[in-house]
């Protein structure tokens, strides 16, 4: 693991475009990782505009809260590590030892136990939030991406791009038993609320495989045709499944569209024209709101769930990557 360089930087490099870094407790509040940039923005969700542009590492990708989101976990990949911000104030306070090229991760359950994947390394890299030791790295395919813990914290899965498998880590040896092949470029994996079932995309492969979490197996693999769009632009990245169980949705990149499937029958509903090169998303607390990422047009697309209807788009930096909500 080669050495990691400081990307600390204080709260006066933060370059805003509201007056205050911090907003109202009671206004949920969306974070962008915006990857050509090097910032995030920061959106209110009331008034659906960006209140502040932050300074953060080289090419920021995954984000993710700590459980009481109090932190925000930032995959800084050109500077090879993960950056912790402080979100009363916005100020970046620590650094963790992520290998190479973090892309995207998943926190444990236990809240300390961060799995990352070290795309240029092939590898997993297990960190302990709290003590900041790296508790181990596991071998996996090339070009490791996705990565999800189940909500019972038994398993980490870490898809990988080159091999096209999904790897099965068990979080308390951590060791890897098991691989499943599923179709070109696996991008993103996604447990279902109860943890019985994973969503898995595959972005040249054009498709989304579900998986049995007991079996290991694909038991479904969902297609999608969008009227007017070549195949070849149809290329699945993130999904986000309700709570309900009702709706998984699936961004399906440069068809700058996002797929509405019945999460019960694997039927596709309908498909949503979003902006260009749709990325990643996340629920506002109550799910009665989706926000994609839009690379290409640098914006993010804001989705009324009720009415299946795009009510919004936001200007934010330079290829949007994630997204994350904040109550």
């Amino acid at each position: 693991m080669k050495t990691v360089k400081s990307t600390l930087k204080p709260l006066a490099a933060a370059v805003l475009s509201g007056a205050l870094l911090s907003t109202p407790a009671w206004a949920e509040t969306a974070y962008v990782s915006n990857e050509k940039d090097d910032t995030l923005s920061i959106i209110d969700l009331d008034t659906m505009e960006v209140t502040a542009t932050l300074d953060v590492g080289e090419r920021p990708r995954g984000i993710i809260f700590n459980r009481d989101r109090t932190k925000l976990y930032i995959c800084a990949s050109d500077s090879d590590t993960v950056q912790i911000m402080d979100l009363k104030d916005h100020t970046i306070i620590g650094e963790l030892p992520s290998g190479e090229d973090p892309e995207q991760f998943a926190l444990h359950p236990d809240d300390r136990r961060l799995y990352i994947a070290n795309e240029d390394d092939a590898l997993v890299t297990v960190v302990d939030t709290v003590t900041f030791e790296v508790l181990a790295q596991v071998d996996v395919g090339v070009e490791p991406e996705g990565m999800a813990v189940s909500p019972d914290g038994k398993w980490a899965l870490s898809t990988s791009e080159t091999t096209n498998m999904v790897h099965w880590i068990d979080t308390e040896t951590h060791e890897l038993v098991d691989n499943t092949l599923v179709d070109q470029r696996p991008r993103h994996v996604e447990f279902n609320q109860q943890g019985d079932i994973v969503w898995v995309s595959a972005e040249i492969g054009g498709t989304v495989s579900v998986i049995d979490v007991d079996s290991r197996q694909i038991t479904r693999k969902l297609t999608f045709n969008i009227k007017g769009i070549h195949p070849d632009k149809v290329q699945p990245v993130g999904v986000k499944l309700t709570d309900d169980g009702r709706y998984a949705f699936v961004a399906l990149g440069p068809a700058n569209h996002i797929a509405v499937v019945d999460a019960k029958t694997y039927e596709v509903l309908d498909y949503l024209l979003v902006g260009r090169r749709v990325w990643h998303m996340d629920f506002n607390s109550d799910q009665s709101m989706l926000l994609t990422t839009n690379g290409i047009s640098g914006d993010v697309s804001v989705i009324d769930i009720d009415d299946m209807k795009v009510i919004k788009s936001i200007k934010v930096g330079r290829y949007p990557w994630g997204v994350r909500i904040k109550p």
